[in-house]
């Protein structure tokens, strides 16, 4: 049994404690938590059976710690991950793992350098409708890959005060992308590869705080297919993710339905069961730590994720302007 603390104990991060709970995992358990404003989390802490404390570096020494899962504000990422593989401690971080792709890859250097594992927290990889879907790109049933589309969308931006660190443009530039669009990037790379060039529109029409509501995006692939993207922070929620290749398409809608088209235009739908998909990747990375099995997402694509993310960032920043993607060692 490995033992885990948990870092930021917003809703995000009571969610990941949450997920190894009821029933408890056989592979982890929760036994510290770290939090700026330890008061605020006393309670829920002593229901769970969390040491709370306000200070990583205390955690960090814990010699009983096997690892730490991060969901702290994106610009803290770098640095705690940095901390973490010096301490020999295994990391788990949410996503967006940085805000930029230098500080990504010296933080996998560092976590390389420890021979720690380093786990990024994209759990839509983890979702059944999503693994059949790479498995047919994969697979070459779709033909050549033409074109990806994808929409990751909601309506938290009109729920957030002003001053709430996610509504600014520091943590949150671009939008939506660091908190849904990141994932619409991480599955195009998972299922088309690299991409090497970006041009984004960002735009604020009905948010009073200090975050975009409308952002799109248009990608190159090296490989030479194309892709869009949207997130939206004021409408309704929407997952959905697609795949043109010259055999037919691929739709995964929500979380649970995927379609599958062939070239004649013939649709078949599956429908798959709920799946804790927060559990599911604490547990693959408990069995990472373990050397069971490779996390499933490679490091390599979380950190050309964040290439693409800062691209599409300074491309929005600069009205639209297509901008080639950092392609340096990961």
């Amino acid at each position: 049994m490995l033992n885990f603390a948990i870092v930021g104990l917003g809703r995000w991060g009571q969610r990941l404690v949450d997920a190894a709970r009821n029933p408890a995992s056989t592979k982890l358990r929760y036994t510290r938590a770290v939090a700026r404003t330890p008061e605020k989390s006393r309670a829920y802490c002593s229901e769970r059976g969390l040491l709370l404390g306000g200070d990583l570096a205390q955690a960090l020494a814990d010699p009983q710690l096997d690892a730490v899962v991060l969901a702290t504000p994106h610009s803290m990422h770098a640095e705690q991950v940095v901390a973490a593989a010096r301490a020999g401690k295994h990391v788990f971080v949410e996503k967006p793992f940085t805000l930029d792709a230098a500080s990504a890859r010296a933080a996998a250097a560092a976590c390389r350098a420890a021979g720690v594992v380093l786990a990024l927290g994209h759990n839509r990889r983890f979702l059944p409708a999503f693994i059949e879907m790479k498995r047919i790109v994969a697979a070459g049933e779709l033909g050549e890959i033409l074109h990806l589309e994808g929409n990751f969308s909601g309506n938290f931006g009109l729920g957030y005060d002003p001053g709430a660190w996610r509504a600014t443009q520091v943590e949150s530039p671009a939008g939506g992308m660091t908190a849904m669009g990141i994932h619409i990037i991480d599955a195009f790379v998972a299922l088309a590869g690299p991409i090497s060039s970006i041009r984004c529109e960002s735009q604020r029409k009905v948010l009073s705080v200090d975050l975009d509501d409308t952002t799109s995006a248009f990608a190159r692939f090296a490989g030479g297919a194309t892709g869009c993207m949207s997130t939206l922070t004021a409408t309704g929620r929407i997952v959905r993710l697609q795949v043109f290749g010259t055999r037919g398409w691929v739709h995964l809608l929500d979380h649970r339905i995927l379609e599958i088209c062939d070239i004649e235009g013939r649709v078949r739908r599956i429908e798959y069961p709920q799946l804790d998909i927060e559990r599911a990747e604490l547990e693959a990375f408990a069995d990472a730590i373990a050397g069971n099995a490779a996390y499933p997402v490679p490091v390599r694509e979380a950190v050309h994720g964040v290439a693409v993310m800062e691209a599409a960032i300074r491309s929005a920043a600069d009205d639209g302007s297509r901008v080639s993607v950092d392609t340096g060692s990961d």
